[in-house]
């Protein structure tokens, strides 16, 4: 009864809240579409000289189509995780861990071996 509607006849209050719903549902359709076409940008993080090295070293090794790189920070939590710095360049050994686990991959970061999340790398 304190609501500015409270004294509304029950058939002018329904309507009332179907329009709102359908307005919200429009917005927010609105809004999901607009979300979808937005795609994070691909752009490589600049290297300094002793990465290049490193990335070379890398491609000789391992091939460049096997190169990724680190699109945020990873810090090692279980035994053979590494702690690696956004930008960095790292070579796929296994895209599997021991346990047969797709989401930690096996790299090579240019000396130290170890497990990454697959989600916090991209094609380099």
């Amino acid at each position: 009864s304190q609501m500015p509607h409270g004294c509304m006849p029950l058939p002018s209050f329904w309507k009332m809240v179907e329009d709102t719903l359908q307005q919200s549902g429009a917005q927010l359709l609105t809004f999901c579409q607009m979300f979808e076409t937005v795609t994070p940008s691909s752009v490589t993080e600049p290297l300094n000289p002793a990465e290049e090295r490193k990335v070379l070293s890398l491609v000789s090794k391992h091939g460049p189509d096997k190169l990724y790189q680190v699109t945020s920070n990873v810090s090692g939590s279980k035994d053979l995780d590494l702690t690696l710095q956004r930008g960095q360049i790292v070579a796929l050994l296994q895209s599997v861990d021991t346990k047969g686990n797709t989401s930690r991959w096996l790299v090579d970061a240019g000396g130290p071996r170890g497990f990454v999340p697959a989600g916090k790398l991209r094609p380099y």
